[in-house]
């Protein structure tokens, strides 16, 4: 198989060379003082995704993202393209809507002040009374700056910042074989966690701990070490691009049914024709690529079409700067964010999207982190998480097991036993993710 070509902006993922070896401190998991920083030089700076563009699809449809104390309404204009405001009406700041619906115009709930959907006020309550003069037609809602990739919808606070896709740099060029755009949210949950936002990211940024808490992982994906492939870029993304074949390391015990057995015989591939568990590992891997390229157009893979051979059987699992995460997979997309609670540094919510490419005559999908799920939009269920007893519905599932350990790690960044990380190579990620974020604290970026 072709080694698939190493973007220019890529760095070694398992080099502390390249770090400065910041430490890792608790109080940036505790600390409000801290927390106030990142809202004044972080939050306020970068780009955050509000959306799906499916959401919007007519005029009017519009989304409401709340953020801290902030909220922003992206919606749909008549000429197809999508403005983003701040929530707040411009008469006395009252929020117009708490949710993500279809609106002509935004009506206040206060004063009865109507703002179209482009923002401008088109009614008031006796106009002839504004000693500044009729403001109707002359007041507009704070417009922000707003920009689409992948299927979602993105808005930044800072008119300074750059465009999307530099920002993203290279995401949209490592991905552009994928058909985001068409990706169908098949489960969406939103989840109260007692952490800290950051445990998500360094929990993305390594496979380290996979062996320990997702012990169902290496039988279908290979996470080894010295197998996945680390990488990481100026902006602060990173992405593991791990193999989906078992690990030689960590082996099923002999009699119990193996996962990857049954991706083969998807594609018409007999598990038993191969002599020993390596070679069906290895070569069956391959075979598995070939099997995939000679049969996606007559079983409705179209997706396949502009993938290459890693993308169409492997994972990038991929961190975007700061708190969003997409794992990539040949049938499906993965979506993972955290938020910080509005003013407590040990609480956030967790954002889980399952998204499934259409595949003809499919009409349920796996969706990997919720399990089987019928194809179709689905509705939010917001929940706590209440150490699992919450999420019934993804019980035992991969993210399950990251958010069981996240309230222990945020209790532990209160000790005096932790002082700074001690990281592997393959945990480099982690460090760079904490320079970059230090980097927009220091006005650096």
């Amino acid at each position: 198989m072709d080694q698939p070509a190493i973007h220019p902006l890529t760095m070694d993922g398992r080099d502390p060379a390249a770090l400065r070896g910041d430490p890792i401190s608790g109080d940036r998991y505790t600390s409000r003082e801290f927390m106030q920083q990142e809202w004044d030089h972080l939050w306020t700076r970068i780009w955050h995704v509000a959306g799906r563009t499916a959401e919007l699809e007519e005029p009017g449809d519009y989304v409401v993202h709340d953020f801290r104390h902030e909220s922003v309404i992206c919606i749909r204009q008549d000429d197809g393209s999508i403005k983003a405001f701040y929530n707040a009406c411009g008469h006395r700041g009252m929020r117009l809507t708490e949710g993500s619906a279809f609106a002509e115009a935004f009506t206040c709930p206060y004063h009865g002040w109507k703002w179209g959907k482009d923002g401008v006020l088109h009614y008031a309550q006796d106009p002839h009374d504004f000693p500044q003069g009729n403001p109707c037609g002359k007041l507009k809602l704070k417009e922000l700056r707003c920009a689409t990739w992948g299927g979602f919808v993105w808005y930044t606070m800072d008119d300074a910042a750059p465009a999307l896709l530099d920002y993203l740099a290279p995401m949209p060029e490592l991905y552009k074989n994928y058909p985001m755009d068409t990706g169908v949210r098949v489960f969406w949950m939103k989840i109260n966690l007692n952490t800290n936002w950051k445990f998500a990211t360094d929990n993305f940024s390594e496979s380290y701990h996979t062996r320990t808490a997702h012990p169902q992982v290496p039988p279908w994906i290979d996470q080894d070490v010295d197998t996945a492939r680390h990488e990481m870029y100026p902006a602060g993304h990173g992405r593991t691009v791990q193999p989906m074949r078992p690990s030689l390391s960590d082996r099923l015990p002999d009699g119990v049914p193996h996962p990857f057995d049954h991706i083969l015989r998807q594609w018409d591939i007999d598990p038993d024709s191969y002599p020993d568990y390596e070679t069906k590992a290895m070569q069956g891997w391959l075979d598995l690529k070939a099997a995939k390229r000679r049969l996606w157009r007559e079983r409705g893979y179209v997706h396949y079409e502009h993938m290459d051979d890693e993308q169409i059987t492997d994972s990038p699992h991929t961190v975007i700067f700061p708190n969003v995460t997409i794992s990539f997979l040949p049938d499906n997309i993965l979506f993972f964010r955290t938020e910080p609670h509005a003013d407590d540094p040990g609480k956030c919510t967790f954002d889980l999207w399952c998204m499934a490419f259409p595949v003809a005559g499919q009409a349920e999908v796996e969706s990997i982190m919720a399990g089987p799920q019928p194809f179709s939009e689905a509705d939010m269920l917001w929940r706590d998480f209440d150490n699992g007893r919450g999420v019934p519905e993804i019980e035992g599932q991969i993210v399950y097991q990251d958010m069981m350990l996240a309230e222990g790690m945020q209790r532990g960044m209160h000790s005096r036993g932790y002082g700074d990380a001690y990281l592997s190579a393959q945990e480099t990620r982690v460090r760079y993710f904490h320079e970059v974020l230090n980097d927009y604290l220091a006005g650096r970026r």
